[in-house]
């Protein structure tokens, strides 16, 4: 696998440069045309290209930093000359990328294999957990808030040191961060806690949530993701990004749909504001049924409100978590194709943005809803070519206990 170009990452601009206009226009590499909606941030300010690939930017700096889905983040010099145009072009990327949780990244057993499998695969990225399911944060965090509780215990030792090796090797990384269910928060900070009808509201795992009304969880989380992309992290993934959904819980506000959809907007418009200096992709999950769902599926999550303030949108679309089915297929299980491919439509269909705009989750663990059939090279496969049909940025495979195999998978 040939190693991605080393980037000089999140360089501060230099202070006391003086003020000028930024002109230029941002091209793929491998065609020469432009690039239509790339992000182009220049002394802290985004603007967009336009249809030509075009951009124009104003403040005082020495770096331009540019993104766009299906490629590969690049920095430049800005030009020296006032009212010289640069050439910003970008390498075509598409992540294939597994799950680490935060044991498997921590445990050579675990992560071998896998760092292996995408060495001799199409695989190309990583899914880490910077922060998992119980609120522990995987590596020593100067994020106060983390210091006070969830540092039990410590996966990796040198993130710096991780992530300039996963760079060496080509791999896109992508730190995974789950927000509002947070055990661990919870315990330092009962007054954060989701209420139930008896006190503190745990789910059916026994964890507890944190209230995604309160600003200081909100803010927390950011701060954690703000720290990743400081370390090197190519994507930021929030997960859980969504209210608990069970009946008679207590929050800081009304539980309205009108309100849930606010808060989780709110959250990821200002994670948005936060990660611009780091030029860092930006990506939520969310439940496979949000994208056929015209409500807010109860959890905060609408469709076509948080899809613009992210740069992708990853719905789960293990066909086994569709218990109900989806149109014209009542087991999804039997049609792992069509599930993945007709969702992805639908989804691309109502926000109007493009498949590139979407990476789902793939399921690559065995049922647990229909037949408990296992999920293997063929089931596996078909959920591959449906995310590439729908023209999607790629697909992650999710396995809880980040066991995978060369089943499905293509040569590197």
């Amino acid at each position: 696998m040939k190693a991605l170009p080393l980037v000089a990452l999140l360089l501060a601009d230099s202070p006391g440069w003086a003020a000028q206009d930024v002109t230029g226009r941002v091209l793929d590499a491998a065609t020469g045309k432009p690039i239509a909606g790339a992000t182009v941030t220049f002394a802290g300010n985004p603007v967009q290209s336009d249809e030509q690939g075009a951009f124009h930017a104003s403040g005082e700096g020495d770096v331009i930093r540019v993104r766009a889905s299906g490629y590969q983040r690049k920095e430049e010099a800005a030009p020296a000359l006032a009212g010289a145009e640069t050439t910003v072009r970008l390498e075509p990327f598409v992540p294939k990328a597994l799950y680490l949780s935060f044991y498997g990244i921590g445990t050579s057993a675990l992560r071998t294999p896998a760092l292996q499998l995408i060495q001799e695969t199409e695989l190309n990225a990583l899914v880490i957990d910077v922060k998992n399911d119980r609120g522990m944060v995987s590596y020593r965090s100067t994020v106060p808030l983390a210091a006070a509780g969830a540092q039990h215990a410590v996966a990796i030792q040198d993130p710096n040191a991780l992530l300039a090796a996963l760079k060496h090797e080509g791999i896109y990384s992508i730190a995974r961060i789950v927000v509002f269910k947070d055990d661990r928060l919870v315990q330092a900070r009962p007054d954060f806690a989701v209420k139930g009808p008896g006190g503190l509201w745990r789910d059916r795992e026994g964890i507890a949530w944190t209230d995604p009304f309160r600003h200081e969880v909100r803010d927390y989380n950011i701060d954690l993701a703000v720290e990743a992309a400081r370390d090197g992290f190519d994507e930021i993934q929030f997960d859980y990004v969504r209210f608990p959904d069970a009946k008679h819980l207590v929050f800081e506000a009304a539980n309205t749909s009108e309100a849930r959809v606010r808060a989780i907007d709110d959250f990821l418009v200002e994670a948005r504001r936060r990660l611009v200096p780091y030029n860092v992709f930006l990506s939520a999950d969310i439940f496979g049924y949000v994208c056929w769902n015209l409500d807010d599926t109860g959890i905060g999550q609408e469709l076509e409100t948080l899809a613009p303030d992210v740069d992708f949108v990853s719905p789960m679309l293990y066909p086994s978590a569709f218990q109900f089915g989806i149109p014209g297929y009542r087991n999804p299980v039997q049609h792992p194709y069509e599930t993945v491919y007709l969702t992805l439509s639908r989804a691309s269909a109502r926000t109007g943005l493009p498949g590139a705009r979407f990476r789902p989750w793939l399921q690559a663990f065995r049922d647990y809803a229909y037949d408990r059939r296992p999920f293997g090279a063929v089931e596996i496969r078909a959920q591959i070519r449906a995310a590439e049909a729908a023209g999607s940025n790629g697909w992650m495979l999710w396995n809880p206990d980040n066991r995978y195999s060369r089943d499905g998978l293509g040569e590197d």
